[in-house]
């Protein structure tokens, strides 16, 4: 081989290396979506158990309110050395009567996620600010200090 060609080639290889070093990082998070089991969910006929055998347990559950459990499913791609964006997002919501019965199996996507920007680097917070030596030495003294606490006479 000539020169010319090794040149060629050695080019070319760092082209490709290159190109597959800017793909971007795909990354699955949460709960993997089966659209064939999430479209098996039927209210009327199905129940907790019957949901837990068929999609497994869920990312999250309601608190409060009627009981509802969630299946959140996000996929991020991230190129080399950046934060990583959602691409994809869904959550499955499956709500439940007091007996357990499936009430509705509701799908939401990308389109109902709030973002959120922190204002600043510091949360505000009541009351004044205290230097180190103040929280230091701040209950020198106080501790048993009438009308503070503990016993009274």
């Amino acid at each position: 081989m000539n020169r010319t060609k090794i040149v060629g080639l050695c080019a070319i290889a760092l082209a490709g290396v290159a190109t597959a070093a800017c793909q971007p990082i795909r990354e699955t998070r949460g709960y993997i979506v089966d659209p064939v089991l999430t479209q098996s969910i039927q209210p009327g006929i199905d129940n907790q158990q019957s949901v837990a055998g068929t999609l497994g347990r869920p990312t999250f559950t309601s608190q409060f309110g009627e009981p509802t459990w969630y299946y959140v499913s996000s996929t991020t791609g991230r190129k080399p050395f950046v934060r990583p964006r959602i691409e994809q997002h869904q959550v499955l919501a499956v709500r439940f009567d007091a007996a357990g019965n499936v009430v509705a199996a509701d799908r939401s996507g990308i389109d109902q996620v709030a973002y959120l920007r922190p204002d600043g680097d510091e949360t505000p917070t009541l009351g004044r600010e205290r230097t180190f030596l103040e929280d230091l030495f701040g209950n020198i003294g106080a501790v048993g200090a009438p009308g503070v606490g503990g016993q009274q006479q």
